[in-house]
C-alpha cells in the first residue's frame, strides 16, 4: 500500500532524529500544526508554501508530501541556435530532446503546447534582453508581426533573433544592443520563425525540467523607446 504524505512526513523528520514541533516552528507555525497533521489529518493537505519549505529542507520532491502531479509538455529543444548578432546558418531543425515544461507555464505564456519549442540565443546583440546562452521558448504559431515583439526570424539564410516592427517599405529589424544598427527590408525578404515568449531558461540536475529565473512576460510587445529606435533608421 502506497505511503500517505503524513506516513511519509512522519518517516522523513524520524529518519533524521528530529521533531514534528521543531519542524512546525521552523516553518512558521505553531509546534503542534504538523503533530496535528500527521496524527489527525488537519489540515488535510499541506498548504503550498508549508509543503515547499517542508520538502527542500528535507530534500524530497513536493510530490512526497501530497502536492498535485504536474501536468508537463514535452517541449522539443532544436539543435539550432539563433543569432543575438550577425545570423547563424541552420541546415535545419533536429530536435535534441524534448524537455518537460509545466502547461501551466505555456498557457501563461501564451503559447499552445504543440507549437512551442526551445532553441540557444548566440550574441550579443540582443542585451540586455537577451544574452549569449539563453534559452527560449518560441511560439512558432504566432507568424504575424506585433510592432516591438522580439521574433526568431530566417534572413539571408541565417537564422536570427530581433525586435520587429513595421515601416513604410518593409520590416524594421532591430537589435536593443545599440552597437548593432536598425535595418529595413523588405516583408518578403524575412520569414519569421516564431516570437520569443520566454527567456533564460535553467534544466534542474537530475529532473530534467525547464523552471524560469526571468517572467516569461518580460519578452513583450515593447515600448515607445524600441518604436522610437526602429524609426530613426526609417528615413
Amino acid at each position: 500500500m502506497a505511503e500517505t504524505p503524513q506516513q511519509a512526513l512522519a518517516r522523513l523528520i524520524a529518519d533524521r532524529g528530529e521533531s514534528l514541533s521543531a519542524l512546525s516552528r521552523m516553518i512558521g507555525r505553531n509546534v503542534a500544526y504538523l503533530q496535528q497533521y500527521v496524527a489527525r489529518g488537519s489540515p488535510r493537505t499541506l498548504p503550498e508554501r508549508e509543503r515547499g519549505l517542508l520538502a527542500r529542507y528535507l530534500g524530497v520532491d513536493e510530490g512526497v508530501l501530497g502536492a498535485p502531479a504536474r501536468q508537463d509538455a514535452d517541449v522539443p529543444y532544436l539543435d539550432i541556435a539563433a543569432a543575438a548578432g550577425a545570423g547563424i546558418a541552420s541546415d535545419g531543425e533536429r530536435v535534441r530532446r524534448r524537455v518537460p515544461v509545466a502547461r501551466d507555464t505555456l498557457r501563461a505564456a501564451g503559447v499552445a503546447a504543440g507549437h512551442a519549442s526551445i532553441i540557444d540565443v548566440r550574441g550579443d546583440s540582443m542585451a540586455p534582453t537577451l544574452c549569449d546562452g539563453d534559452r527560449l521558448i518560441v511560439d512558432t504559431a504566432a507568424r504575424a508581426i506585433v510592432d516591438g515583439g522580439v521574433f526568431v526570424i530566417r534572413l539571408d539564410g541565417l537564422l536570427a533573433v530581433k525586435r520587429l516592427s513595421r515601416v513604410a517599405g518593409g520590416v524594421a529589424i532591430a537589435s536593443d544592443n545599440p552597437d548593432y544598427p536598425a535595418r529595413i527590408e523588405p516583408v518578403c525578404a524575412v520569414t519569421l520563425v516564431g516570437r520569443a515568449r520566454g527567456k533564460r531558461f535553467t534544466a534542474l540536475a537530475g529532473e530534467s525540467r525547464i523552471v524560469f529565473d526571468q517572467d516569461l512576460a518580460y519578452v513583450e510587445e515593447e515600448s515607445s523607446k524600441h518604436r522610437r529606435k526602429a524609426a530613426v533608421h526609417d528615413d
